[in-house]
C-alpha cells in the first residue's frame, strides 16, 4: 500500500493556528473580564445600553466560531468547517453592523480616557473597515486554503486591539494608542514571523495584510485630527444620539 504523501508545512500551519485559537480567547478574556465576562466578581458598573450587550454577544460568538473552525480543520473535519462558513459570513456581517453601532453609541455618550469622543470614533470604525475587507477577501478566496486561512488570521488579530487596550496593566492603560496598537502589531508580526520561518518565505497575504493593518493605525489617528473627520463623525453620531 502506498504511503499517504505528506503535505509540506501542514503540521507547522496547524501549530500556528491552534496557538491562535488558544491565545485569542485568552486575550479577549483578559481585556473584558472586569467589564463583561466576570463583572459580577469585580463590581464594575452595568453595561450602558442594549447595543453594548448585543456587541458582547456577537463578538463572543465570533471568537467561539473562530476557535471552532480552527479545531475542525485541525481534526480534519473540513466538511463541517465549510458548512459553518455560511454561518461565519452572516456572523461577520453582524460583527461589522453591531460594531459600528456600538462605536457610534459610545461616541454619543461622551469622551474616552484616550481621545475625545469624535476623534476616538475613528478607531472602532477603522477596525470594522479593516475587518470587512479582510473577511470579504477571505470569503472570496475560500477555495484557496493558503490564502483564506491567512486572511482569517489577520482579521482575528486585528480585532484583538479593543481587548488589548482594556487589559488592566498600567503601561497599557496609560500608554494610549501607541501601546495598544503596538501590542496588536507584536501579535501580528509574531504570527507572520512564525509562518515565514516555517515556510522559508514571506507569504504575499501576510506581507500586504501586515502593511495594510499597520499603515491604517497612524493614518486613522492623523485623520481623526482633521476638520473633515470631525464633521463626518459628528454627522454619524447624530444618527444615534
Amino acid at each position: 500500500m502506498a504511503a499517504t504523501p505528506r503535505i509540506p508545512g501542514r503540521v507547522n500551519d496547524r501549530r500556528l493556528y491552534i496557538l491562535a485559537a488558544i491565545l485569542t480567547p485568552l486575550i479577549v478574556l483578559a481585556g473584558f473580564a472586569r467589564t463583561y465576562y466576570l463583572k459580577g466578581f469585580f463590581g464594575t458598573p452595568d453595561l450602558p445600553g442594549r447595543i453594548v450587550h448585543l456587541h458582547g454577544i456577537v463578538m463572543t460568538a465570533w471568537v467561539v466560531l473562530f476557535v471552532a473552525q480552527i479545531s475542525l480543520v485541525a481534526t480534519r473535519r473540513t466538511r463541517i468547517h465549510q458548512r459553518l462558513g455560511i454561518l461565519g459570513g452572516v456572523l461577520a456581517a453582524l460583527v461589522v453592523v453591531v460594531g459600528i453601532l456600538t462605536g457610534l453609541y459610545a461616541a454619543a455618550r461622551g469622551g474616552t480616557p484616550v481621545l475625545p469622543a469624535l476623534q476616538f470614533l475613528v478607531i472602532p470604525l477603522g477596525d470594522m473597515l479593516i475587518f470587512s475587507i479582510l473577511i470579504g477577501l477571505a470569503l472570496y478566496y475560500r477555495r484557496k486554503l493558503h490564502v483564506h486561512k491567512r486572511l482569517m488570521l489577520l482579521a482575528a488579530i486585528n480585532l484583538l486591539t479593543p481587548a488589548i487596550a482594556r487589559i488592566p496593566l498600567n503601561f497599557i492603560i496609560n500608554g494610549g494608542p501607541l501601546v495598544f496598537f503596538g501590542l496588536t502589531d507584536a501579535c501580528l508580526l509574531a504570527a507572520v514571523a512564525f509562518d515565514t520561518f516555517k515556510h522559508r518565505r514571506l507569504h504575499p497575504v501576510f506581507l500586504w495584510g501586515t502593511i495594510f493593518i499597520i499603515a491604517m493605525q497612524p493614518l486613522r489617528l492623523l485623520l481623526a485630527t482633521t476638520s473633515v473627520w470631525m464633521s463626518f463623525a459628528a454627522a454619524l453620531v447624530k444618527l444615534v444620539a
